[in-house]
């Protein structure tokens, strides 16, 4: 919350992103991974989203605005075409991140632009972006709670193990920050 104006009016804020939310049972299968983690590595923070690609990092917004960003995101994306996104492999992110990896994709990258720009040019949101790095999309599996040596154990678990899907990317997905997680409480489909 933060006080504006002279009678400091407290302005409600709630914590959202935008996503590729990989439909089922794809999902369920990178739930699995999550799983995996946690029991074996003993990092389960990952657990508190669906398996999803990030488009545009975590940000504030006001809930009673919450139609403005979805009918926003809808007249920005409307001219995007549905796509195959293919995940193979997993990488590494040290000292932390264990995720499964993404193959370039023109059309991702595209997609992802567009919703960063957006999250800046439509809807002020210049934190859309994390410290403006490079768009590397992955599938975060396990990540912060993974202490070093069980990251390390995960590297060596996961270095030379095969992974290969396919998805269709048909949709671009709001989340909000609950108590429990984020949740999906938008889905914005493609053409």
């Amino acid at each position: 919350m933060r006080a504006s104006g002279k009678d400091k009016v407290l302005i409600q804020k709630e914590k959202y992103f935008i996503a590729l939310v990989p439909p089922d049972p794809l999902q369920e299968k990178l739930m699995d991974l999550k799983r995996l983690v946690k029991s074996e590595f003993q990092s389960s923070h990952a657990l508190r989203s669906p398996a999803h690609i990030t488009l545009a990092m975590p940000f504030q917004y006001r809930p009673e605005k919450e139609e403005n960003l979805f009918r926003t995101l809808e007249k920005y994306l409307v001219g995007f075409d549905s796509f195959p996104v293919s995940l193979k492999g997993f990488g590494f992110f040290p000292p932390r991140v264990v995720f499964v990896a993404v193959e370039e994709n023109p059309a991702l990258k595209k997609l992802q632009e567009a919703v960063v720009s957006c999250c800046r040019e439509k809807l002020g949101l210049f934190h859309s972006n994390y410290r403006d790095r490079p768009f590397h999309p992955h599938i975060t599996i396990g990540f912060r709670d993974l202490k070093p040596q069980a990251f390390e154990a995960a590297g060596k678990y996961f270095e030379n193990r095969d992974f290969r899907e396919v998805f269709t990317c048909g949709s671009v997905a709001v989340l909000k920050l609950f108590s429990a997680g984020w949740k999906e409480i938008k889905s914005i489909p493609l053409r």
